[in-house]
């Protein structure tokens, strides 16, 4: 029995694995566009809230994917469905900036306010599961 280069596990997780992190760069961008300070500067600096809120994204994208992957046969499908995910994680973000209007999300955690930091994150990766959950 001869199994097709493109149906060989290794080959499939290769794809997958490349395509996310792709995703995952181009997405990452995106963030940076939306907030007001610059993740990876912050984090070099050491603010720990920032590092909060930039780990919960990395792991909201990726958990979307893993669903994503989980529940489609096609990688294009996969892509797709992780690109709409995103764009629901991302707008979950902006619907959390509205919701607390005695302060600015992008300031707080620009300012390593560990709290808000946190909160960002238990809110990516809590949103990503339900997205997740929802597109399988």
């Amino acid at each position: 029995m001869r199994i097709n280069f493109w149906e060989n596990p290794f080959v499939q997780t290769a794809g997958y694995y490349s395509v996310v992190i792709l995703c995952m760069i181009v997405f990452l961008v995106i963030f940076e566009l939306v907030t007001k300070y610059k993740n990876w500067d912050e984090i070099k600096k050491g603010n720990i809230a920032v590092a909060l809120a930039t780990g919960g994204k990395i792991f909201g994208i990726a958990n979307i994917f893993r669903y994503s992957i989980q529940h489609h046969d096609s990688l294009f499908i996969m892509i797709g469905w992780g690109f709409y995910g995103f764009v629901l994680l991302l707008i979950g973000y902006f619907i959390y900036e509205f919701l607390t209007p005695k302060f600015k999300i992008d300031v707080e955690i620009e300012n390593d306010n560990r709290a808000v930091g946190f909160i960002s994150m238990v809110i990516s990766i809590g949103l990503s599961f339900v997205i997740g959950e929802s597109i399988s």
